[in-house]
C-alpha cells in the first residue's frame, strides 16, 4: 500500500511538473538575448484576467493583432481612435515589455475612404499624414514598426494596392517612419517566405534594392504561418535567413502559428506541431541576427485560426506540447 501511494505521488508530481509552465518562456528567452512575443487583442486584457497574467508571465514583447492597423486607427480621414492601442501600450509599459507596431502600410483592413480616386500627390499626403500621426504619437515607446506588410504577392509580383498609385510608396513609407521616430527599428514583414523560393527571392531583391538606395530599413519579419507539412530543413530556412542577414538586416519571426491539421492521431499531430515550433526557434537561435520570436496569439481559443488549434496554449490556458518544446529549445 505504501509503495502504491508513493508511486501515485510520483505520477502526480510528474503531472504537476508538466502542468506548471516554469520557468516561463520569457525568463529563458531573456537569458538567450531573445525577445519572445505574442499578438494581443487589448479588449481581452479587460475581459479575461488570466489572459493578461499569462501574457505578462510568458512574453517580453507584444504586438497588436488588429488595433494598430489603418482601418482600426483612422476610419475617417484625419480622425484617429487610439484608445485600444493606448491600452496595449500601457499594459506593455507596466509589465516591462517591448512593443511592435503593426502595421503602417498594408493592402488589407483599410477604411472605405482609402479606396477613392487618389492621384500620386494626394496619396503621398495621405501616407505622410497617417505615419506622422501614428508613429509620432508613440515616438520612443515602440521598439519596432512593421512599416510595410505583404507588398509581394503569392505570385512573387508586387501587389495591386491603393498605395501603388504612388510608385515609390514603400521607400516613402520607410523614410517617413524614420523621420517620425528615429529610434524605432523599421521592418518589412511578409508570409510564405520562410524558405527559399520565388516569393522569398522577390522579397530579397526588393530589400536589397532598398538598402542600396539608402532607404532606412532595419530588418525583415518572417511571419511563419505554418502547418504540419512545413519542414524548416527541406525549405532551407536557415540558408534563407542567412542571405537576409548578409544584407545587414535584423531578422524576426513575427507571427508564428502552426495549424494542427492533417493525418495521424491527435497525439501525433500535437507532437509534430511541437517539433515544428522547436525547429523554427532553434534556427532563429542559431542565426546571430535573429533577435525576436513572436506568436500570432496566446491561446487557441483567441486565434484567427482557432479551429486548427495553432498556438502553444489551449483554450483553457493549459500549455501544450509545443510550449514545452519551446521551453526545451530555450534552455542554455
Amino acid at each position: 500500500m505504501v509503495a502504491l501511494r508513493w508511486g501515485l505521488a510520483l505520477v502526480l508530481l510528474g503531472f504537476l511538473a508538466q502542468a506548471q509552465p516554469t520557468p516561463p518562456l520569457r525568463a529563458l528567452a531573456e537569458k538567450r538575448g531573445l525577445q519572445i512575443g505574442a499578438a494581443v487583442e487589448p479588449s481581452l486584457l479587460l475581459q479575461e484576467p488570466e489572459y493578461g497574467t499569462v501574457l505578462a508571465r510568458e512574453f517580453n514583447l507584444v504586438v497588436a493583432e488588429n488595433v494598430m492597423k489603418w482601418g482600426a486607427l483612422q476610419t475617417s480621414r484625419g480622425q484617429f481612435n487610439f484608445a485600444a492601442a493606448d491600452l496595449l501600450l500601457d499594459f506593455a509599459q507596466k509589465n516591462r515589455m517591448a512593443v511592435r507596431g503593426h502595421t503602417l502600410v498594408w493592402h488589407q483592413q483599410l477604411p472605405r475612404w482609402m479606396y477613392g480616386s487618389f492621384g500620386p500627390a494626394e496619396m503621398e499626403a495621405i501616407l505622410r499624414e497617417h505615419i506622422q500621426a501614428v508613429v509620432g504619437r508613440y515616438r520612443g515607446r515602440i521598439a519596432y514598426w512593421d512599416v510595410v506588410n505583404e507588398a509581394i504577392g503569392d505570385d512573387a509580383r508586387p501587389r495591386l494596392t491603393p498605395f501603388a498609385v504612388l510608385p515609390d510608396y514603400i521607400e516613402r513609407a520607410f523614410r517617413l517612419a524614420r523621420a517620425a521616430d528615429p529610434q524605432a527599428k523599421l521592418f518589412y514583414n511578409d508570409y510564405g517566405a520562410e524558405g527559399l523560393g520565388p516569393k522569398s527571392d522577390a522579397i530579397y531583391a526588393l530589400l536589397k534594392g532598398l538598402k542600396e538606395k539608402g532607404v532606412p530599413i532595419d530588418g525583415v519579419g518572417f511571419q511563419a504561418h505554418l502547418d504540419l507539412s512545413f519542414s524548416p530543413t527541406k525549405a532551407r530556412m536557415a540558408e534563407n535567413l542567412e542571405r537576409f542577414a548578409r544584407l545587414g538586416l535584423e531578422i524576426h519571426i513575427t507571427e508564428m502559428d502552426v495549424r494542427l491539421s492533417g493525418p495521424g492521431s491527435r497525439a501525433e499531430r500535437l507532437e509534430k506541431q511541437a517539433q515544428i515550433y522547436q525547429e523554427v526557434l532553434q534556427i532563429c537561435l542559431r542565426q546571430p541576427r535573429c533577435k525576436a520570436f513572436t506568436l500570432w496569439g496566446v491561446t487557441d481559443g483567441h486565434s484567427w485560426r482557432a479551429a486548427s488549434e495553432p498556438l502553444i496554449f489551449d483554450t483553457d490556458y493549459r500549455p501544450k506540447p509545443a510550449y514545452f518544446a519551446l521551453q526545451r529549445a530555450l534552455q542554455p
